[in-house]
């Protein structure tokens, strides 16, 4: 019998969770760094940017991850419109991830300010300083902070009326179970 899969492999499941986390920690520290002129900014400022880097990374072995292991499948009764969200959602999730790193990584360096992810590792600027640049690069960092956010909550709500309303497996499948196996072929009860 051949097994049908029902669930991301275990790499997928792994780097789901924990970019889920480190994005969701990444949220509240930048909410909370632009909030506050304490001295507390710097603080988190120092945790923000590295975090960053690490999503970025982390998000580039997960688009390859996901490439080399697709997803299971959408369940077969699920409308076309939410198939479509589904797909379009996981793939604004995967932009996001990797073009909020960028843009804060360029905006520094239009800012002129260093990318330190440790007290001795400096990244290089990948734009020249150019006040207008980063002006336009903070207010996008900004919106696409809020479009992540909002992406974010969606996917999670979505998880949840998969596993909690429509129980169909689709949130089991992110959570990790057994594999189901192929339904044997039918007997046929007609004597020969």
């Amino acid at each position: 019998m051949s097994t049908i899969r029902t669930t991301f492999s275990l790499p997928a499941r792994v780097l789901h969770w924990t970019m889920a986390v480190l994005i969701l920690a990444m949220l509240f520290i930048g909410v909370g760094m632009v909030a506050t002129v304490s001295e507390k900014h710097q603080w988190l400022l120092a945790i923000h940017k590295p975090l960053g880097i690490a999503i970025l990374l982390l998000a580039i072995v997960r688009l390859v991850v996901r490439l080399r292991n697709p997803p299971p499948p959408l369940p077969a009764d699920l409308p076309a419109l939410q198939k479509l969200a589904a797909h379009l959602s996981h793939w604004l999730l995967y932009a996001l991830m990797i073009a909020m790193p960028l843009i804060g990584w360029a905006m520094l360096s239009a800012g002129g300010y260093p990318v330190m992810l440790t007290s001795s590792l400096r990244l290089p600027a990948i734009l020249p300083e150019n006040a207008l640049a980063f002006a336009w690069l903070r207010t996008a960092h900004g919106v696409f902070a809020y479009l992540l956010f909002f992406t974010f909550l969606a996917h999670m709500g979505a998880a949840l009326y998969h596993g909690l309303i429509r129980r169909d497996g689709v949130l089991r499948s992110m959570v990790g179970n057994r594999p189901r196996m192929a339904a044997p072929p039918p007997i046929d009860a007609t004597p020969e």
